[in-house]
């Protein structure tokens, strides 16, 4: 067996008494948190539960902090929510603990996430899945899935020890389907989770050693099928059962063992992955939750990059046109050198045009922007800062966009329309959520429409023209990429 089962002693409740120093991809807060279930929504506020009990919960997705409470202690809890109830699933024992295979997975519901709501409650958990000692399966590592086709609730479990398997459990009580038998879907990995998506399924394991801190080699690997049964196979068509899988994320950003995959769907086109990370070298080795874009390239899920600032030209994907400050063109001169002559004289490289060249000629008030061809000209280039006491949302922080050098900063209207103001103020309307799409492109919103509650983003309504409209992830008009100048 691979792993080296110390999961219990590296559970949630491992918190820092203090506030360590960020990078750009991490989460802040306390996000410590070992063996994460897939984040759950509830009352405006995210829930994830860990290994020895207790969980994380956030206001917005970017700060967390501990406070989730899940009775029963124990290793790897899922979570799915099924009409108005969530569904907890957890180990009591087992992952080769002590040298001991023995190992329960219980089911429990609750009508709320909120601890302090009047409805929590917990109900006695259910054994569902259960190991002994001979037996070639862990009970231990529970994976949730409702399934959407058909609304059937299926259950994988298992460690390196043996064989992933699946069972079916009854969406209406959480308990497993009288005469169900399990079957086997996978080997060489554990932490399993199931995902539907354009018909297929997909099987998510952690493959790669466990709980050893920067050692650890833990990585997400995908394999699917058809049939929520099997065969979970590879890109190669490799079966999961004969160990294939294709990876999904691995080290990365300075942190390593990455696994117990999440995904989260907010809203068609726009989806996220949660995992653990092993060891943070940026927090003293700590085991953290991590967010990334969860992308799909040819029907396969693959994790998207943190964004982080930088200089770019910003371009809508309708055209391929920049966004760039409504000003004069100012004209450069070019090569005095007539093209069809003999070059006599070495030539010298242009000068590009500069801020300092350019910018006596542009208003000090507001001014609009437009979409035009992209020249690497002064007024095209946008300089994005991450803002991170601004709060943020699934995956990152609020950011500014300015124009390079100086601080005039991109806003949005109360009319639905995009300006520059000459000097950014932290102000909601100059704060933007941007958001890497499943298809690697990107959207960019406003955190608010001053005077409104609308979840505009920022769209190519013509070819030159920009403004704020709703979000439509089949329309071009709504998605842009971010090149460097």
């Amino acid at each position: 067996m691979k792993s080296i089962n110390i999961r219990y002693a590296l559970g949630a409740t491992c918190i820092a008494a203090s506030l360590l120093s960020q990078t750009a991809v991490a989460q802040i807060g306390e996000p410590y948190i070992h063996d994460p279930s897939t984040v759950m929504e509830c009352d405006g506020k995210y829930y994830t539960f860990g290994t020895g009990g207790g969980g994380l919960i956030s206001d917005d997705g970017w700060s967390w902090h501990g406070g989730a409470v899940r009775p029963g202690r124990g290793a790897a809890p899922d979570a799915v929510k099924i009409g108005d109830r969530y569904l907890v699933a957890y180990s009591a024992t087992g992952g080769g603990l002590g040298g001991s295979h023995k190992g329960s997975v219980l089911t429990m519901w609750n009508k709320t996430l909120d601890p302090s709501s009047p409805d929590f409650a917990f109900t006695e958990p259910i054994e569902v899945a259960w190991s002994e000692d001979g037996d070639d399966c862990d009970a231990i590592d529970a994976g949730l899935l409702l399934d959407p086709v058909d609304g059937r609730l299926w259950l994988s479990y298992g460690t390196y020890f043996g064989f992933i398997r699946l069972v079916e459990l009854d969406p209406a009580t959480g308990a497993r389907v009288e005469g169900n038998e399990p079957v086997d879907i996978a080997i060489d990995c554990e932490a399993t989770d199931l995902i539907y998506r354009d018909g297929w399924y997909y099987l998510l394991g952690t493959h790669g050693t466990c709980c050893d801190g920067p050692n650890s080699t833990y990585n997400i690997v995908v394999g699917r099928s058809r049939d929520v049964k099997g065969p979970y196979l590879d890109r190669l068509g490799r079966d999961m059962l004969r160990g294939g899988g294709k990876m999904v994320i691995a080290a990365r950003d300075n942190m390593t063992g990455a696994g117990h995959f999440g995904r989260y769907v907010e809203e068609e086109g726009v989806e996220k992955m949660s995992c653990h990370f092993e060891a943070d070298f940026n927090r003293g080795g700590m085991s953290v939750l991590a967010f990334y874009p969860l992308l799909w390239r040819d029907g396969w899920p693959v994790a998207g990059e943190a964004f982080r600032g930088g200089t770019f030209e910003i371009e809508s994907e309708r055209r391929g046109y920049a966004l760039e400050l409504c000003v004069d063109f100012r004209r450069m001169e070019g090569s005095r050198h007539r093209f069809w002559e003999p070059v006599t004289e070495p030539l010298l490289p242009l000068k590009p045009q500069t801020l300092d060249d350019v910018i006596a000629s542009w208003s000090d008030g507001d001014i609009n922007v437009r979409l035009g061809d992209y020249m690497f000209r002064p007024h095209q280039k946008w300089t994005i800062t991450e803002v991170p006491e601004a709060g943020g949302y699934l995956t990152a922080p609020y950011f500014k966009i300015t124009i390079e050098g100086t601080e005039r900063a991109l806003a949005a209207t109360s009319d639905a329309e995009v300006i520059t103001v000459p000097q950014y103020t932290g102000a909601l309307e100059q704060l933007w959520r941007i958001e890497q799409l499943v298809d690697g492109t990107y959207r960019i919103m406003p955190a608010r429409i001053p005077g409104s509650d609308r979840k505009l983003v920022l769209m190519s309504v013509a070819d030159s023209t920009p403004a704020l409209g709703e979000f439509d992830f089949s329309s071009d008009n709504c998605k842009w990429r971010f090149r460097k100048p």
